[in-house]
């Protein structure tokens, strides 16, 4: 059953020379989840933070922290980003060789699991998985950058993995990350998502703008 839209302002955005307060103010302006794009140079064409950089903005917010892990291996830094505070941890289904044995893994530091997928992977990759995920991100630009146009081809993607979970019996998570803006937000929300990751839809303009810039998207 789809869940009532949350809004996860993703911090590639944010003025990473005040990320603290950065993250303390679009949690003051209403958002839902703080996300945090881990990235490795490898697995994507950029790179940018690690745990401690979590750990140092951990206390700036009492939201959940979901960690989007675009890296490989992802496995042997899963109980790094645990103990620096993440909530989810979200992993990608192109990077783990064993994804059901890394879900578990972050399963047993009891945190929540998601798992990510780039515009090229169908819908199909998590059949096998819908028994132990608690979130399922799907990607609607390809990673490693932020400012990317939205994919409107993945927007069928979403409704098939909304019908995969409401299959179900579990609660989980349908997220998009990707371009999103008011527009879009409306977009994929019609086609079952419920959790949207947005970077400069949120932090863009002052900061005074970070609560109606939320209030746009969950509309």
């Amino acid at each position: 059953m789809q869940q009532p839209v949350r809004i996860a302002p993703s911090i590639l955005s944010a003025d990473f020379a005040r990320l603290g307060e950065e993250v303390s103010a679009v949690s003051a302006a209403g958002a839902d989840y703080i996300h945090v794009d881990v990235m490795d140079g490898h697995f994507v064409p950029n790179l940018t933070i690690g745990p401690l950089v979590v750990r140092s903005v951990r206390s700036f917010s009492k939201l959940p922290f979901d960690v989007h892990l675009m890296i490989v291996p992802a496995d042997p830094y899963l109980a790094a980003f645990a103990e620096a505070g993440a909530d989810i941890i979200t992993v990608h289904a192109e990077a783990c060789t064993h994804l059901y044995r890394t879900l578990q893994t972050i399963k047993g530091l009891g945190k929540k699991c998601g798992v990510s997928i780039v515009p090229s992977t169908p819908a199909s990759a998590l059949e096998h998985v819908m028994d132990i995920v608690d979130l399922i991100l799907v990607m609607t630009v390809n990673p490693g950058f932020g400012g990317q146009s939205f994919i409107s081809s993945q927007l069928e993607k979403i409704k098939t993995l909304r019908d995969m979970i409401d299959k179900t019996s579990r609660v989980i998570d349908l997220e998009v990350d990707g371009g999103i803006n008011p527009k879009t937000a409306q977009e994929v929300v019609s086609y079952g998502a419920d959790v949207l990751v947005a970077g400069s839809a949120v932090f863009g303009g002052n900061i005074k703008n970070y609560k109606d810039n939320i209030k746009s998207l969950r509309k």
